[in-house]
């Protein structure tokens, strides 16, 4: 059973950074991706970034290319979620989120997509 815990949210004014922590606990072999959502109250969920464990591949929405990167640290089972030059429309709920199947990791942007492990968010309000 794989277990996620996010941390690291906060408030910041617009320009500035965070950085969201994933604990990985229970983690297998067998997980395909590790992936960073987002929902803001009355929109869609919106996947941001995606990173396969074994190869550290990563993937980007256009919303937040080149201003977030995702990480992993093998060594602490933990996936970061650097955020830089925030902006107001950045504010949501941050989760993390893994899965086995490959298919769904491939669909992760999709708002249907049900992901087998999911963490409990973290918040991330950003003003102008």
């Amino acid at each position: 059973q794989v277990q996620l815990a996010e941390s690291g949210g906060g408030s910041v004014q617009a320009g500035g950074s965070l950085r969201l922590s994933c604990a990985v606990s229970g983690y297998t072999s067998s997980t395909r991706c590790l992936v960073w959502i987002r929902q803001a109250p009355g929109m869609e969920r919106e996947g941001v970034a995606r990173i396969y464990p074994a190869s550290a591949i990563t993937y980007y929405a256009d919303s937040v290319q080149g201003r977030f990167t995702i990480s992993q640290d093998n060594d602490k089972n933990t996936v970061y979620l650097q955020m830089d030059n925030l902006k107001p429309e950045d504010t949501a709920m941050y989760f993390c989120a893994a899965d086995l199947d490959f298919l769904k990791c491939l669909s992760f942007r999709d708002r249907n997509t049900n992901f087998l492990y999911r963490g409990q968010g973290t918040q991330v309000t950003v003003s102008s």
